[in-house]
């Protein structure tokens, strides 16, 4: 047996990676790598490491989920270091638990390497405080992907100060609407910040009203942030990929 080790790529930019998980990278023998770890992220595992592409894509996620399992203990049970890979935290929306319960279940040892998750950074990259002084006295972060029966009661979440919401591009419409009807008022301020730390970020400054209305254009991968302290972008951002006003 060999160890396996979970660790957070964070949102992006390599310079964001932790020091133990750069250590890690570079050492493994192999590397199962999710879909929003960058290139610039993979290029700095070791020369001979194997890089095994197991992102999840639309109604592929259990089926790939089964043969992530799989991959885990072929390899390990081989002796081989193994890097789990994926973006932002591994243990925050990433199912990273599910995979160390397994690995754990047949006796594998697992080390997890914390990450910078992007309902974090992205924020902060942009130019939005989570939490501010008179403004925000808390925040929370939300899966977004499940709408319906299964997805969240956005009630819950009517007089959180901030919210960030994660993997909710599809349903921002729904998402927006269902936070309004809870509450929250409908001129409050709200910012996506797509492929953040990347050459390719883009930031969107909005509000939940025009959100709700289908009226903002936004692609996946992209955080969105809710609540007052996004209004505090106009005099914090002094740089970002492209700024768009809608």
């Amino acid at each position: 047996m060999s160890k396996v080790y979970l660790i957070g790529a964070g949102p992006g930019d390599p310079d964001l990676l932790t020091v133990k998980a750069l250590r890690v990278l570079r050492t493994a023998d192999v590397v199962l790598y999710d879909r929003l770890v960058s290139p610039e992220v993979l290029a700095l595992a070791a020369p001979d490491a194997e890089l095994i592409y197991v992102g999840k894509h639309e109604g592929e996620q259990e089926s790939t989920q089964q043969l992530i399992f799989q991959l885990l203990l072929e390899h390990a049970r081989r002796g081989r270091v193994v890097a789990r890979l994926k973006g932002g935290d591994a243990c925050v929306f990433g199912r990273a638990a599910e995979e160390w319960l397994l690995l754990a279940r047949h006796g594998i040892e697992v080390e997890v390497v914390p990450g910078i998750s992007s309902a974090l950074a992205a924020p902060a990259l942009a130019g939005v405080p989570l939490t501010y002084r008179g403004l925000s006295r808390g925040f929370a972060v939300v899966a977004g992907h499940c709408m319906g029966s299964d997805g969240v009661d956005w009630r819950d979440y009517a007089r959180v100060d901030t919210l960030v919401i994660l993997m909710g591009v599809r349903n921002r419409a729904g998402i927006a609407e269902a936070l309004i009807r809870a509450g929250r008022p409908p001129d409050e301020p709200a910012v996506f910040v797509e492929r953040s730390s990347t050459p390719q970020e883009r930031v969107v400054d909005t509000t939940l009203a025009r959100v709700a209305a289908g009226l903002v254009d936004v692609e996946s991968p992209a955080v969105l942030v809710v609540g007052a302290v996004a209004a505090l972008r106009a005099e914090l951002a002094v740089s970002v990929a492209e700024e768009v006003l809608l």
